[in-house]
């Protein structure tokens, strides 16, 4: 079975799969009396034609390393933000694009990271390393379908990096 190292998300090693949601460095700009940082529109959220934006709750079970994947998917008509609402560490876990999921990248989000991933990209299922698995999941409302699955003919395995 192939292992897979995780690594540290950062924007940087993430930016053809989506956004970091954190906030490191200084805010763009000072709000309400000078008191708040505002980072300022973080995000590429695209909700598609005929899609809206809608903010969902997430609650998932916790996993532990080593983590076995075997199976990705995709929103194809939508992008997918994960905003923690706790304090611990999690997985994200992508492929590279394609009809079907190339190779495939684990990062380990710090406390306090989200993420939004763009409209088709593969990724792993919410993956939190604790509890609670509460999330923000802000993504498409719409008529359409927009979840394609694709289960992994040769499961890999998530390790530490």
């Amino acid at each position: 079975m192939q292992t897979i190292p995780l690594r540290p998300l950062d924007a940087e090693a993430f930016a053809p799969f989506g956004d970091v949601l954190d906030t490191r460095g200084t805010p763009d700009k000072m709000i309400n009396a000078g008191l708040c940082g505002r980072f300022h529109d973080r995000a590429q959220l695209d909700f598609g034609p005929g899609g809206r934006a809608g903010i969902s709750l997430f609650d998932a079970q916790p996993r532990a390393l080593p983590y076995r994947l075997d199976l990705l998917e995709h929103h194809p008509d939508g992008s997918q933000a994960f905003i923690p609402m706790h304090e611990n560490t999690w997985l994200v876990i992508v492929a590279e694009a394609g009809e079907t999921p190339g190779a495939i990248h684990a990062f380990r989000a710090a406390p306090g990271q989200g993420v939004n991933l763009l409209r088709g990209t593969w990724h792993g299922v919410l993956t939190p390393l604790h509890a609670p698995g509460l999330f923000a999941v802000i993504d498409r409302i719409g008529t359409t379908p927009n979840l394609v699955e694709h289960p992994l003919a040769d499961p890999v395995t998530i390790v530490e990096g």
